[in-house]
């Protein structure tokens, strides 16, 4: 690279007037950790405006940045949390009016009803990448907002008298809730460092758990009073929870900033503060163009596929336990309906404890992966429990402890965050790793199979196979990014040492020679 170069790169992510730079032109030329020459255009990230006014404010320290991470976590995580635990409970609602007479008014045989399960991940399937685009094309807490307003209406109309109405508006529901995991992720990218993601995506995604409380809590109170009420209790399900998630649809709206730039309990120099704590991520807040490149070089990276179908893996069990969780507690495990409603309860500590637990105790490990690895043995114990134990309370043991199968999901969402960098190839990746797990949600209904009822053995070694195939997609994430970074770590990395602000040029994972894979 010329000196000229050089110097370019180091006034286009430094200087003060970077919206007088054209977006399409190329300002300078770096090469990337393969040895390919990368343009960097105008066209950066968001988080530049901030950064480049960094000599108007005084420098962070660890003192200040624990305060900005404090004042995070206390006006973002509840409501992310909260939001989290009703989209659960949402998908649970399915379960839950199952037993309270949902499959003997729709009439429903054979296996009707898996496809209940089935329908909301087919929508969800569909607009994984129209939603992923929507969420990088417009604000994003205003444009999930929206998709929750419409899904709540759609859960309160699900109290249809006939199959397919039900079928439909289950498909509709799924493309509805395809926005908030990949937005809560990019939201997770924009707010906190490498090191502080895995425990906040933990954190947000084990309030799956207190829905599942929430909900097991709501429909027991239903079934107990089924008689003094007008209309069937399976539907009150859909009505409550569908109220429910329209009245947090507006305290989304109102009260979460769709990026620190615009976050209204943050102060001028906060928000400098906060592009200052993410700066070691190599990204920043987002860019609202698609870039081609990013989408290709997103579908050309190998990494991508091995999340992918560690997806498939990981789900398979999910979708299957999800919706026929009351089923096999009833049918298998010997529980009368009430009692199942009761039993989920258990399984929803298990999973907040569990999932946060976990992600705690990685920073012991250095490695949220090999915490994944561990978790996912634990998931192999629960699920031989459940398809081979030899009484109902060993049964019940590895029931509840499956409850601890999101901490692999938890893990790649973080890895999305952290390891994956440009903003198009971030959604891309996102959407890609979404899809998988909607393909292991499709398919994991259909693996209980009615001819197997009641015990469903086959969907149970099903299940155990599917762990054992994601132990090792997670073992070869992980072996990989240890290799990418050693590579990497053998660079001449001199030559950039004066470029500043090149953390926020938009620039790739695969094109960011600075740029390290967080384990």
């Amino acid at each position: 690279m010329s000196e000229e170069k050089g110097k370019e790169l180091g006034t286009i992510v430094s200087v003060h007037d970077m919206e007088s730079q054209e977006r399409g032109g190329v300002l300078a030329v770096i090469m990337s950790p393969s040895g390919k020459p990368v343009e960097i255009t105008g066209d950066v990230d968001e988080a530049m405006k901030l950064a480049i006014h960094n000599k108007e404010y005084a420098a962070l320290d660890d003192v200040t940045s624990k305060r900005i991470l404090k004042k995070i976590d206390m006006y973002m995580l509840p409501v992310m949390c909260m939001l989290y635990c009703f989209q659960f409970m949402d998908k649970l609602s399915n379960s839950y009016a199952s037993v309270l007479g949902l499959r003997t008014d729709l009439g429903m045989i054979g296996d009707m009803y898996s496809w209940t399960g089935t329908a909301f991940y087919l929508g969800y399937l569909a607009f994984e990448f129209p939603a992923s685009y929507l969420l990088q094309r417009f604000p994003v807490a205003k444009t999930v907002a929206c998709f929750i307003l419409v899904w709540g209406i759609i859960l309160c109309l699900h109290s249809v008298p006939q199959y397919a109405g039900f079928i439909a508006l289950r498909t509709i529901l799924g493309m509805l809730e395809s926005a908030v995991t990949p937005a809560f992720t990019i939201i997770t990218s924009q707010w906190y460092t490498q090191e502080e993601q895995f425990l906040r995506v933990a954190i947000w995604f084990a309030f799956n758990g207190l829905g599942n409380i929430l909900g097991g809590s709501i429909s027991y109170g239903l079934a107990v009073h089924a008689d003094s009420y007008s209309i069937e209790a399976w539907k009150l399900v859909f009505i409550i929870t569908g109220c429910l998630t329209i009245f947090l649809s507006f305290i989304i709206f109102f009260h979460l900033p769709d990026s620190p730039s615009s976050a209204w309990f943050l102060s001028e120099e906060e928000k400098y503060l906060v592009v200052e704590r993410i700066r070691k991520n190599q990204q920043g807040f987002g860019n609202k163009h698609f870039k081609k490149h990013q989408f290709i070089e997103a579908m050309k990276d190998y990494k991508t596929w091995l999340l992918f179908f560690f997806a498939i893996a990981n789900n398979i069990p999910n979708g299957g336990i999800t919706n026929f969780g009351s089923i096999l507690l009833t049918t298998d495990l010997g529980y009368s309906a009430k009692e199942a409603l009761l039993m989920q309860m258990p399984g929803g500590a298990v999973e907040i404890v569990g999932c946060i637990g976990m992600a705690y105790f990685a920073k012991y490990f250095k490695s949220r992966m090999i915490m994944a690895m561990i978790a996912t043995l634990v998931i192999i114990m629960a699920e031989c429990f459940l398809a081979f134990g030899k009484s109902t309370k060993l049964q019940m043991a590895g029931y509840a402890l499956t409850n601890v199968l999101p901490v692999g999901l938890i893990c790649m969402l973080s890895v999305v965050a952290s390891n994956v960098a440009g903003h198009t190839k971030k959604v891309t990746t996102n959407a890609i790793l979404l899809i998988g797990y909607c393909v292991g949600n499709l398919v994991g209904p259909q693996t209980f199979i009615d001819a197997q009822a009641p015990k469903y053995q086959g969907a149970k070694v099903a299940m155990l196979i599917c762990s054992c195939i994601q132990l090792c997609m997670i073992g070869g994430i992980y072996v990989s990014y240890k290799w990418e970074n050693s590579k990497r770590d053998k660079l001449d990395m001199s030559a950039f040492d004066d470029f500043e602000n090149s953390e926020f040029a938009d620039l790739t994972d695969g094109q960011n020679p600075r740029f390290r894979y967080a384990l």
